[in-house]
């Protein structure tokens, strides 16, 4: 069999990828693109069914605490891995994405590379099967999504035809070439999408609702997307603005709203406010990568938040969480939202750290290295007793894209106060006296903290190559990740991203 030597774009093969997802020893297998003999030399159409149904169970991946979600929030200033111990170590990789130090050797960074771009020649191949128009649409909305988040991270998205045989090099779409291949992929999928509105327990399939979810994140960066500069300036125009607004109020005109009570979007009763959720997998990983171990379930005791995002929330806002009945009548002891002080039991007496024999109380100073076992305010949107699937996309994001792109200049029948005060109403928080653009930036972290949206957002608001807590890093050209050194060798059609 004639191979490719490391071929990273995975086009018609076997893709393996070994995760070991514990708080110890995670590892990335950095060889994990096997071509198979007959890969592009002859394409073979599959079972559209099966394929379309493979691709939904990749949105699996999104679930992990690494990679993926690693990428979108451990470099931000919401989130940081502390190093307890020889716990969270694993050769550093935590703490260089926390303090933006890392390079093109990186096992996240390959790691992600390959499972998106997988993820989206699965769905090349589902539109090559002969799908039904439903199917194709799918697909497409499924392919957008996975090649968003490549163009998003890497600024360059690889494209190989299933046609193409192995020995040909993907050709390589520039950032703005990939958005405007994306924005097409969905807007031609939209008619033969179903206009299916909220369910309880939210969606696995794609429906306009997605489609149009997408189209108002993608407009929204924009600018970020097709600037000269990836690290800026960005201009935001007041056409792609509205279009923002336009698509945000497609969602809504499809059923959606906010849900009455915060929490209960990440529960199974959800109702109003998910749009795509994962359905493979279980958002499990959530509550275990930032619990500590003597809390039930038994936690990893790992991520936490920083002190200075947690000062970002009025104490009366009930985003910011609260504590079970401490009576034990209530499951674990385990609070909603962030979980900061004393820690309780099942039966609602203190718990007590079984290493240090001390009460079991969380922080809000946590240093990146050699943090004690109790160091860090944690975070649970997800909760062990009745958690939903894994939301993909939710309504509070559309409408928060709503929110900053009247902020920006987009036309819509409502004021952006009227907006921001709507929403923190339907929360529970007090009203807002006026709304500006930083304005927007902290309501989006209030409203979206840990969901996979911060990087993105600091980057759009240009606080990304700030300072923070254990980050000292300033170099602009964090704002885009490196193509992998791997990746580099075996296609040259690729180029290395400035500052690498």
């Amino acid at each position: 069999m004639k191979m490719k030597k490391a071929i990273n774009i995975i086009m018609g093969g076997a893709f393996i990828l070994t995760l070991v997802p514990a708080c110890t020893d995670l590892k990335v297998n950095e060889v994990d693109s096997i071509v198979e003999e007959n890969a592009g030399g002859g394409f073979v159409a599959g079972n559209p069914t099966d394929l379309l149904s493979s691709a939904y169970n990749d949105l699996g991946s999104y679930t992990d605490q690494a990679n993926i979600y690693a990428l979108l929030e451990q470099p931000s200033d919401e989130m940081i891995p502390p190093t307890r111990g020889v716990d969270w170590g694993d050769n550093g990789v935590w703490r260089l994405l926390h303090t933006q130090s890392w390079d093109a050797t990186h096992s996240q960074v390959l790691g992600v590379w390959n499972q998106l771009n997988s993820f989206a020649y699965k769905c090349n191949e589902i539109l090559a099967s002969n799908p039904s128009p439903q199917q194709a649409a799918e697909a497409k909305v499924l392919r957008a999504l996975n090649m968003y988040y490549v163009m998003d991270f890497y600024g360059q998205v690889p494209f190989r035809e299933v046609t193409e045989g192995v020995d040909v090099d993907p050709k390589v779409l520039s950032r703005s070439e990939a958005f405007d291949f994306i924005v097409k992929d969905l807007t031609d999928a939209l008619a033969a999408l179903p206009n299916d509105g909220p369910m309880v327990g939210g969606r696995s399939t794609a429906t306009q609702a997605a489609a149009n979810a997408l189209l108002s994140r993608l407009y929204l960066n924009k600018a970020v997307f097709t600037a000269a500069d990836a690290a800026g300036p960005y201009n935001f125009d007041a056409g792609d603005m509205t279009k923002v607004v336009q698509y945000a109020d497609a969602v809504a005109a499809s059923g959606y709203d906010l849900e009455d009570e915060y929490f209960k979007i990440f529960s199974n009763s959800s109702e109003k406010e998910v749009i795509l959720n994962s359905v493979a997998g279980t958002p499990q990983n959530r509550w275990f990568m930032t619990l500590h171990y003597d809390q039930n379930p038994s936690g990893w005791n790992g991520f936490t938040t920083l002190a200075d995002f947690y000062n970002k929330f009025d104490k009366s806002d009930p985003r910011i969480g609260n504590y079970p009945a401490p009576d034990g009548s209530q499951f674990s002891g385990i609070g909603r939202g962030f979980l900061i002080g004393q820690q309780y039991k099942d039966d609602g007496s203190a718990l007590v750290d079984s290493r240090t024999q001390k009460p079991l109380q969380f922080t809000t100073d946590v240093p990146l290295a050699g943090a004690a076992t109790d160091k860090g305010i944690r975070a649970i949107k997800y909760h062990p007793s009745n958690a939903g699937k894994y939301i993909m996309i939710r309504y509070g994001e559309v409408y928060m894209n709503k929110l900053e792109a009247i902020v920006r200049g987009g036309s819509s029948s409502q004021s952006a106060l009227d907006v921001v005060n709507n929403l923190r109403a339907k929360r529970g928080a007090p009203a807002l006296a006026s709304i500006d653009v930083s304005g927007v930036l902290d309501e989006r972290g209030r409203e979206l903290y840990w969901e996979g949206f911060r990087r993105d957002d600091q980057i759009r608001f240009g606080t990304f190559t700030g300072t923070w807590e254990s980050k000292t890093t300033t170099d602009p050209s964090r704002v885009l990740f490196p193509i992998p050194q791997q990746a580099l060798d075996s296609n040259p059609n690729l180029t290395q991203n400035p500052g690498y």
